[in-house]
C-alpha cells in the first residue's frame, strides 16, 4: 500500500515501488461523502470465460476444489491478519486452499531465494514499483489474465493500472494503497496545551513548541526504520520543490546536490535539530521502530513519550492496540504544508503472479473485486485504490476521509521517491537513503555531507 505498508514498514518498505505514490493535494482533507458502489466484471479469472458464481452477489470466481496457492507479503500482526480475511474469503467462494507465506524485505530478495529453491509462491504482493519491474525483467512475473483486467478497467483508475505495468503489459493489481501524509495526535495532549492543528510548517513547528513547553515531548519519530525517514524528506520536498523537481529527482535527472534537496534538508533539520522536540532524541528516535512510535504516542495517559507521530493511515492497525480511540482520543491532521500545497504521499502493494494458473489468476481477479476490498476495508488501517468502493464500508469517518481523499486524486499521483529509486538505494535497511537520513537525523546539521553521500549512493544504484 513504504505499504503497505504497515506494521511491518517498519522494517521493510519500501525503488521503485512500495506503491507509494506522492499526490499533491490542496490544502486539508476533505470529509467523504460515500462513493458509489457497484457491482464487479461478471467473468471468470483464468480464461475470462464465464463462471459459476460462488456467492449471492459480485464477483464471479472459478470453481478451485483441491486447488492449492501461496501468496506471499512482507505483511505481519493486524496487517497481515487483516489479509488473511480476505484470502479466506476467496478459499470459501472457489473451494481453494491459499497459504500466507511471510515474506522479508527486500522481497525481491527473498522471491529470488525462492524461486531459486524451485519453490516460487503462487502471487506476491509487491511493495515498490521497483520490485514489478524486476521481476517481470528476470521473466518472473506472469501477465494479468483477462478476467483480472475486466475488474481493473471497472475499478481502478488509469494511474493504478499504469502503475502495475512495464512495457505496456499489466503485471500487478494493486490491492493495498496508503496515504503517508498524515499526522496522528494525541488529542488529549494538544488539547491541555493549548495547541490547534496546524496547516503549516512554521505552524507545525510552533504547536511543537508550545507542546513541549506544556511538559511533554511533541514528535514521535520511528528513525529505527530508515523509510519513515525518507517519507519525512519526501513530503518536505514535494510540497516545497514542487510535482516537476520531484519527478526530476524521482529519476535522478538531477542530482541529491541540487539546491532543493539542500533547501529541504534544511527545512527537516529545523526539527530534527532540535533532540528536545523529538522523543528521545535523535539517539532515542534511532532506536523506535515504526509500531512503538505510534503506540508510545497514545500510552501513557496525559504524559506519553510523545503527542504527534507523523506516518500513513495505517497507523491506525498500531493504534489499536492501544485504548485510544480513533477520531477521539486520536485525530489527524494533513502534512503542513511546507511550500505553497500540502503534499500526500501514498503507499500501495500489487499482487503479482509467479506461478501462472487458473487458481492464481482467479485470485487477482478477487483482489481486483469491490468484494475483496470490502472485506479489507472493514478490517480497518486499510485504504483501497478501488474507486467502485461504497465509503460506508470503512470503519469510521477518518479511515473515509483518508480513503476518500486517495480516490478524489484520481490520475494525479506521483509514487513514492524512495519506492520509484532502485531497491538498493531507495528500499534496502542499512543501506543507501535509508542509512543517509538516519545518520543526518543523528547530526543534522552535516547537510552537504548526507547530499553527496546521497548522489555517490544513488549515482552507484541508478548506474548513471
Amino acid at each position: 500500500m513504504r505499504t503497505t505498508g504497515t506494521a511491518l514498514r517498519s522494517r521493510r518498505t519500501v525503488l521503485a515501488h512500495r506503491t507509494v505514490l506522492a499526490v499533491v493535494a490542496a490544502g486539508s482533507l476533505v470529509l467523504a461523502a460515500g462513493c458509489s458502489g457497484g457491482n464487479d466484471s461478471k467473468k471468470d479469472s483464468g480464461s475470462g470465460k464465464p463462471a459459476g458464481k460462488s456467492s449471492a452477489s459480485g464477483v464471479e470466481l472459478p470453481k478451485l476444489s483441491g486447488t492449492k496457492l501461496e501468496v506471499a507479503a512482507v505483511w505481519t500482526g493486524p496487517e497481515q491478519a487483516n489479509f488473511v480475511k480476505v484470502l479466506k474469503e476467496f478459499e470459501k467462494r472457489t473451494g481453494a486452499s491459499v497459504t500466507f507465506v511471510p515474506a522479508q524485505d527486500p522481497i525481491v530478495n527473498f522471491l529470488g531465494t525462492k524461486i531459486a529453491g524451485g519453490a516460487p509462491p503462487d502471487v506476491a504482493m509487491m511493495p515498490q514499483v521497483g520490485a514489478i519491474t524486476q521481476a517481470v525483467a528476470k521473466k518472473w512475473a506472469k501477465p494479468v489474465g483477462p478476467a483480472a483486467k475486466a475488474q481493473l478497467d471497472k475499478n481502478y483508475s488509469q494511474v493504478w493500472k499504469d502503475l502495475g505495468a512495464v512495457g505496456g503489459k499489466q503485471y500487478g493489481v494493486y490491492f493495498k494503497a496508503a496515504n503517508k501524509s498524515l499526522v496522528w495526535y494525541n488529542a488529549k495532549v494538544l488539547q491541555n496545551a493549548g495547541a490547534s492543528e496546524p496547516k503549516t510548517w512554521p505552524e507545525f513547528l510552533k504547536t511543537a513548541e508550545t507542546v513541549s513547553a506544556s511538559g511533554v515531548t511533541p514528535v514521535s519519530v520511528g528513525g529505527a526504520d530508515g523509510w519513515t525517514l525518507t517519507d519525512w524528506f519526501e513530503n518536505v520536498y514535494l510540497s516545497q520543490a514542487g510535482p516537476d523537481k520531484y519527478d526530476q529527482l524521482a529519476q535522478h535527472k538531477i542530482k541529491w546536490t541540487d539546491p532543493s534537496v539542500k533547501a529541504a534538508l534544511t527545512t527537516l533539520a529545523q526539527l530534527f535539530g532540535k533532540p528536545s522536540l523529538i522523543s528521545g532524541g535523535a539517539d532515542g528516535a534511532l532506536q523506535t521502530e515504526f509500531p512503538a512510535s505510534v503506540t508510545q504516542t497514545f500510552t501513557g495517559g496525559d504524559q506519553p513519550k510523545g503527542a504527534m507521530v507523523f506516518e500513513g493511515d495505517f497507523a491506525q492497525t498500531n493504534i489499536a492496540q492501544t485504548k485510544a480511540k480513533v477520531g477521539t482520543d486520536a485525530k489527524v491532521f494533513p502534512f503542513p504544508a511546507v511550500g505553497a500545497k500540502a503534499p500526500v504521499v501514498t503507499g500501495g502493494d500489487a499482487a503479482v503472479i509467479l506461478k501462472d494458473s487458473k487458481g492464481a489468476q482467479a485470485l487477482l481477479t478477487w483482489l481486483a473485486s469491490t468484494d475483496a476490498a470490502k472485506i479489507a476495508a472493514g478490517s480497518g488501517g486499510f485504504v483501497s485504490p478501488n474507486k467502485g468502493l461504497d465509503l460506508s464500508a470503512y470503519p469510521n469517518d477518518v479511515q473515509r476521509t483518508i480513503a476518500k481523499a486517495l480516490v478524489a486524486a484520481g490520475d494525479n499521483i506521483r509514487f513514492d521517491m524512495s519506492d520509484q529509486a532502485p531497491q538498493s538505494f531507495g528500499g534496502t535497511p542499512g543501506k543507501g537513503e535509508w542509512k543517509v537520513l538516519q545518520d543526518f537525523l543523528k547530526n543534522p546539521k552535516d547537510i552537504a555531507g548526507a547530499q553527496q553521500k546521497l548522489e555517490s549512493d544513488a549515482a552507484k544504484a541508478y548506474k548513471n
